[in-house]
């Protein structure tokens, strides 16, 4: 958990978290700040936790506007929700979402108790503490993240996609992940670029934003001597790694995949054959 920025009167009511697959156990009723990407899935975990409001980054929108899946859904189910820019942000740093976030999106939960475009994320989240609390964590549907392993014909190496990266495990070493988790490093800790020894990694680019954010793990990975991948959020949706596999587009890549002939602008599907070997 990143440490708490707010006043006193607040610091009971909001909880900052890097991610949102790493909640406190006592994060019902309270405004949730999270460093992640404000699609669907996050939006889900929130309502799944209780939260009474949350705070996401907009990973650059993206396409279908993935990145800002999480506003409707919050809407439909009665929970106040909005985004900060990437551009005003490092995605996947709290601490520096709290500090620089400008709000760039918000559902009408969060507009009806003062939350605006442009507003200070600092601001948004005092301001959210006063939104209504909603049953949801009762009767939001259940999110379920997708994971599957392909054997591509005459590959050395298996496909494994994951629509969080928190899904990566110990036994996926030597593998190629595709992940549907933007690029960023969560709090900006190089042990945090990847959970197994993999053989390569692909992430979506969450719109490049500040600082370059959205794809702060690929030099990471390359002291892990992993190749590394982001897809143009543009191509497609965020925290999908289905839509990753058929649709994406490579943006950038670390020294490691440039050694392996990866290249921008190559298709998702192309890179990975090349990866699966």
């Amino acid at each position: 958990m990143n440490r708490i920025a707010f006043p006193n009167a607040f610091s009971d009511q909001i909880e900052i978290a890097g991610t949102i697959t790493k909640l406190s156990p006592n994060a019902a009723g309270k405004v949730i700040v999270s460093a992640s990407h404000g699609g669907e899935l996050p939006g889900g975990l929130a309502l799944r936790a209780g939260a009474r409001a949350v705070i996401f980054n907009d990973a650059g929108v993206g396409l279908e506007q993935a990145g800002i899946g999480s506003l409707i859904l919050g809407q439909t189910y009665g929970m106040a929700a909005a985004t900060v820019s990437c551009m005003s942000c490092r995605i996947g740093d709290a601490d520096d979402m709290v500090a620089r976030g400008r709000i760039s999106h918000a559902n009408e939960l969060a507009r009806s108790v003062g939350v605006y475009m442009g507003q200070s994320c600092r601001q948004a989240a005092e301001m959210l503490t006063h939104a209504p609390l909603s049953n949801a964590a009762r009767d939001a549907p259940e999110f379920t993240e997708y994971r599957e392993t392909i054997d591509l014909p005459g590959s050395t190496r298996k496909l494994i996609l994951v629509d969080s990266a928190s899904m990566i495990a110990p036994g996926d070493a030597g593998q190629v992940v595709l992940t549907g988790s933007h690029g960023g490093l969560i709090g900006g800790n190089p042990k945090f670029a990847v959970k197994a020894a993999v053989y390569a990694a692909f992430f979506s680019d969450a719109g490049g934003g500040i600082d370059d954010g959205g794809m702060s793990r690929l030099p990471a990975l390359d002291d892990r001597e992993i190749a590394g991948v982001v897809l143009d959020c543009m191509s497609c949706r965020i925290g999908d790694a289905r839509s990753g596999l058929s649709t994406g587009r490579v943006s950038h890549v670390n020294r490691r995949a440039r050694s392996l002939s990866l290249t921008k602008g190559m298709v998702a599907m192309q890179a990975v054959k090349k990866l699966c070997g």
